[in-house]
């Protein structure tokens, strides 16, 4: 067993993966077999996940992967983070059913810094050689057009047409632009530049990390092993964690929204949340639904504001919710009989006071500073036919302003 593996039933390496590839178990070979690998290698691996920085925000669903690349670290082993901020000028075209926005070097530089500082409680920033953070523009920015020639002369118009996305807007006739071709390209070059033993992603990235398998190989290097991680299911229970959906907890959320939403997530999910996102033994999740959620939201809570926060963050929804009281006393009341229903949400923000004007009101909930309960509404146009809808909730502007609606 090699001294940079930390385990040795290498639990840590299973929990809550999808799939290895290749997986030859009954294999020797190191180049098949990713155990074998990890006990025969005289070095740590080097694990790479690349993140294209398109947006500001990270949500626990693309947290995923960066607790496995945690889980590399603590075993020993040394993280790669690519920062794509050459690709992200062009964007992944996974699962889109449109040609991707391009963004400005200078959007994607901050970005970029808003992603490295919310990873900070994930990953191992201190320990030397643990983690290095790479730009793809120091490599794909110098490409000439001959070494582009070569990158393109290693797949088939068909192999990429059988990309997801690509085949369903071939299908209808959407319009697929050559640059899109390059973005599985450059991602599995950046495999061959930093040379990654092992390539994390979620189950939507087989097709970009066999790519890098291909690549590595035409380039007479070792291959990578792709480890696939589940996409997390959002807080409706329904579809994937997605900023679109409204259906996300965001990883700079305060500890009391976080908690708060956290204590509700559907019985159903329990168990892939606190496999995913807890290192807590499953054997050890309460058999309470309702016990559960509050110790899968405290867990939670805490990686990132730190217990004694999460705590607070409890008894503060406790009192919002059960009792009707803030920290500071009694929660003020609104009488919803001095609204005529139906009534548009921004409109009750401003009749009630908690906003200046419906005009703020919309400004609110566009920001995503409203919430009904502790769930964060963002449809700026929601409307309620009648009070009984509302009898009895909390109505939130930011993380000081509440009332209690009431008939």
């Amino acid at each position: 067993m090699s001294d940079f593996d930390s385990s040795n039933s290498l639990e840590w390496l299973h929990r809550g993966t999808s799939e290895i590839f290749p997986d030859r178990s009954d294999s020797d070979n190191q180049d098949e077999n990713l155990t074998q690998r990890l006990a025969q290698s005289d070095r740590p691996l080097r694990i790479k996940l690349g993140i294209d920085p398109t947006g500001t925000d990270i949500h626990l669903g693309h947290s995923i992967p960066f607790r496995k690349l945690r889980a590399f670290q603590d075993a020993g082993h040394t993280a790669v983070v690519i920062i794509g901020d050459f690709t992200a000028q062009i964007g992944d075209p996974t699962g889109k059913s449109d040609v991707r926005r391009q963004l400005t070097p200078e959007q994607v530089k901050a970005n970029a810094q808003s992603y490295l500082d919310q990873l900070r409680p994930i990953l191992d920033f201190t320990t030397p050689g643990r983690l290095e953070i790479r730009y793809n523009s120091e490599w794909l920015s110098k490409l000439d057009l001959a070494q582009i020639q070569e990158l393109l002369a290693t797949m088939t118009v068909g192999q990429m047409l059988a990309k997801e996305g690509f085949a369903e807007r071939y299908g209808q006739e959407k319009p697929i632009f050559l640059h899109e071709f390059l973005y599985p390209l450059m991602q599995g070059y950046d495999s061959v530049v930093v040379a990654a033993d092992v390539e994390l992603g979620g189950t939507d990235q087989k097709f970009n990390i066999a790519v890098g398998r291909d690549l590595q190989r035409h380039f007479n290097q070792a291959t990578q092993f792709g480890l696939l991680l589940p996409i997390l299911i959002g807080t409706d229970g329904v579809q994937k964690m997605s900023k679109s959906l409204n259906n996300y907890v965001g990883l700079q959320e305060d500890a009391l929204s976080m908690y708060s939403q956290l204590e509700k997530t559907p019985d159903d999910l329990l168990k892939d949340y606190f496999e995913l996102l807890t290192k807590i033994d499953l054997a050890q999740v309460p058999e309470n639904p309702r016990e559960a959620q509050k110790l899968l939201a405290i867990e939670i809570t805490s990686q990132f504001h730190g217990q004694d926060a999460a705590l607070q963050a409890k008894q503060t929804a406790e009192q919002i919710v059960l009792e009707g009281n803030t920290v500071g006393g009694d929660i003020a009341e609104y009488s919803l009989s001095e609204v005529q229903f139906p009534a548009k949400l921004f409109y009750i923000l401003g009749a009630s006071g908690l906003c200046q004007s419906s005009g703020e009101g919309r400004r609110q909930i566009q920001g995503g500073a409203v919430r009904l309960d502790g769930d964060r509404q963002t449809e700026v146009n929601l409307a309620f036919d009648s009070p009984n809808a509302l009898a009895g909730k909390v109505l939130q502007v930011g993380k000081k302003k509440f009332i209690r609606l009431v008939l």
